[in-house]
Order: structure tokens, then C-alpha cells, then sequence
């Protein structure tokens, strides 16, 4: 019996003091078949196109930079996260990517990167992106201030984001199939059809939150260049 509302996302199995909740961060890997990495065929070449798209518009919001190589960072960010969201929809299987432990762990060193980077390469620059274009001079003060809040809470934001939406979802389907037991054999095949859309709207949410945990990212360190 659930202690609390929020008890469905806590780690139960534990071996050895070691919680095994979190292998399932890994599991995805599990999935993919070995003829995968062997031979191409339909599934492969269509997730090759997808890294191919994803690599032209990261490319694209990144800017023109002599850092090759940074899409490769942020596609397998991209796929990492969208491995373990689906991970998520499945029974049984406990959904990392709803805490913050791992939302957080992901985006702070991330931003953290950008910051030192930016601050000691381009340290004109990041003055220059505290001030905007045509404030005025008594503004200026204020609009130090509030830009460098909202530069801090961005790790904040993103890791909030991305855990809150998983969640959302996660505590819906929950308390909709709590609810089957007490209810009559007509209402049970509506609230079976009702999770059946909430849960192809949770594999919709689960690829738009990775891609925009991975845009959101792309866009932080264009800044700093």
C-alpha cells in the first residue's frame, strides 16, 4: 500500500545496500538487438536518419565553431534521455528520469562546463550578455540582476522540466488504474481506453522532453561562444 501519492516513484529493491531501481537507467541498452551494430536494415537506417536530423539542426543552433565534434555530446544526451523516459512506460520498471537526482545530474555538470568555459575564454562576451541591446543606462543595474538569476536557475529549470512532465503522466496512470477495482465492467473498458491514449500521449512526451532537454542544452552553450 502506497504510503503517499509519491511513494510509486521511490526505490524499492534493494541488494547489498545497492538500489536496483537505477539499473534500469541502463537497461535500455537491452533493447537494442545485435543485429543493430552488425548489419543495416529498415529500424537502423531510420534511426540513422534521425541522428542525421538532429545533427543538422544542432549544427544549425550551435552556430558557425571550430568545436566539431559538439553534436555527437548532445545527440547521445538526446538518445540517453529518450531511452530511459520509454524505459518508464513499461511495468514494473522503475522511471529514473522522474527524479531529480538524475535530471539534476545531467544538466548541472552541463551547465557548469558552459559557464567556466564562456567565463574564461570569452569573458567579454558574457558581460556583454548580461546587458541587452538598447537598455536603458538606469536599467542597467536591474537587468545585471535579473539576467544573472535567470543564467543561474537554468540548470534548475531544465532538470525541473524534464521531471515534472515525467511525473505528470507517471501519477495519472497511476491513480486511473488504482481506480479499476470498484468500478462496473463498462466504465472499466472506458478507463482501459482512456489509458491506452494517455499512454500514447506519454510516448509523445517522452521524445519531446529528451528533444527539448537536448535543444535547451544546445542553445546554453551557443551563448558562451
Amino acid at each position: 500500500m502506497m504510503t503517499n501519492l509519491f511513494s510509486v516513484f521511490d526505490p524499492t529493491s534493494f541488494i547489498f545496500y545497492f538500489s536496483l531501481n537505477w539499473s534500469s537507467t541502463f537497461i535500455g541498452l537491452l533493447i537494442i538487438p545485435m543485429s543493430y551494430w552488425l548489419i543495416p536494415y529498415r529500424w537502423s537506417m531510420m534511426w540513422y536518419n534521425i541522428l542525421i536530423t538532429l545533427h543538422n539542426e544542432f549544427k544549425t543552433l550551435i552556430g558557425p565553431m571550430k568545436s566539431y565534434g559538439m553534436t555527437l555530446m548532445f545527440i547521445s544526451l538526446f538518445s540517453f534521455i529518450l531511452f530511459n523516459n520509454f524505459m518508464g512506460l513499461y511495468p514494473y520498471i522503475f522511471t529514473s528520469s522522474s527524479h531529480l537526482s538524475y535530471t539534476l545530474a545531467l544538466a548541472l555538470p552541463l551547465w557548469l562546463s558552459f559557464m567556466l568555459f564562456g567565463w574564461i575564454n570569452n569573458t567579454q562576451h558574457m558581460f556583454a550578455h548580461l546587458v541587452p541591446q538598447g537598455t536603458p543606462s538606469v536599467l542597467i543595474p536591474f537587468m545585471v540582476c535579473i539576467e544573472t538569476i535567470s543564467n543561474l536557475i537554468r540548470p534548475g529549470t531544465l532538470a525541473v522540466r524534464l521531471a515534472a512532465n515525467m511525473i505528470a503522466g507517471h501519477l495519472l496512470l497511476t491513480l486511473l488504474g488504482n481506480t479499476g477495482n470498484s468500478l462496473s465492467l463498462i466504465m472499466l473498458n472506458c478507463l482501459i481506453l482512456g489509458q491506452l491514449a494517455l499512454l500514447i500521449l506519454e510516448s509523445a512526451v517522452a521524445i519531446i522532453q529528451s528533444y527539448v532537454f537536448a535543444v535547451l542544452t544546445t542553445l546554453y552553450s551557443s551563448e558562451v561562444n
